[in-house]
């Protein structure tokens, strides 16, 4: 009896497995960029990235944090930057880099700056397109409701689909402690204007991020399509956001119609078996 209740704790280890911190890798090459993007049901025709060296690259053991195991990056300062611990509250890196037109037109009257952007061209087998992201940011707290907040879109054929659910678009703005808060997770551990204090902030340098969020397109026409993945500073230089993208989700099939039961549910299943054989052996 010792001997199968060591095999399914074991097992069960097995099944969970260790937590891993984040670790990122920084890259500029697209080719790199979009194959760890990349899902089903997507054929890539080109892709070219735009933006400073180390503002790119790739991530993994970020499940713990973000709810994202591993994929890209894609940052408005250095990539680096994203690892944890949160040990700062105004973390940022300029890198004296462009910004975007494109984004320029979301915040009309100011500029961007540190841009980075990747651009794929793609056809989709099934006229669809999916993929997974979390938007995350040191401008959260203190700049909710400023025009100081950095950035992002998805822009498709030049119409944005980084959107929630009910297509608010997601920005600093839009999805914070006070705006669609469902949708937020903070991570601040500095008191005052950054609002409420985590007690257990999580292995991410960002002070806040969005839940685990979807981008879509439904019945695309025939063809090719281009996608612009972009993010940049807003206002000035000073404070990092970023992009989390998952690995293999850049599909044309919902990548969430098939999940992997998160550890904490192993566990309880794992608990339950235990359960079972305790009143087996009482029997």
């Amino acid at each position: 009896m010792k001997k199968l209740l060591g095999l399914m704790i074991g097992f069960l280890v097995f099944l969970v497995g260790p937590a891993y911190a984040l670790t990122v890798t920084p890259t500029s090459d697209s080719a790199i960029l979009v194959d760890n993007l990349l899902g089903s049901g997507i054929s890539v025709v080109s892709s070219a990235f735009i933006g400073a060296e180390g503002s790119a690259g790739l991530f993994s053991g970020a499940g713990d944090a973000i709810g994202i195991n591993s994929g890209i990056i894609l940052t408005s300062g250095q990539a680096n930057l994203a690892v944890g611990p949160n040990d700062e509250s105004s973390a940022g890196e300029s890198n004296s880099f462009l910004g975007s037109a494109t984004l320029d037109g979301l915040i009309p009257g100011y500029s961007t700056y540190d841009a980075a952007i990747l651009d794929i061209v793609f056809a989709s087998d099934t006229g669809n397109l999916f993929f997974n992201f979390v938007f995350a940011s040191e401008e959260y707290n203190q700049y909710v409701g400023s025009n100081f907040n950095d950035v992002f879109g998805f822009f498709l054929d030049g119409v944005n689909i980084a959107l929630l659910p009910d297509e608010t678009p997601v920005s600093i703005n839009n999805v914070n402690l006070g705006s669609n808060a469902a949708y937020y997770i903070n991570n601040s551990v500095t008191a005052g204007s950054d609002g409420p204090v985590v007690a257990s902030p999580v292995d991410l340098q960002y002070d806040g991020f969005t839940t685990l969020l979807t981008a879509q397109a439904l019945g695309l026409s025939a063809g090719q399509h281009t996608i612009s993945l972009q993010i940049a500073d807003a206002g000035d230089y000073i404070l990092d956001s970023a992009i989390f993208l998952q690995g293999g989700s850049f599909g044309g099939d919902d990548p969430n119609t098939n999940i992997v039961p998160e550890p904490s549910t192993l566990l309880l299943v794992g608990a339950g078996l235990l359960g079972l054989f305790r009143l087996r052996r009482k029997a």
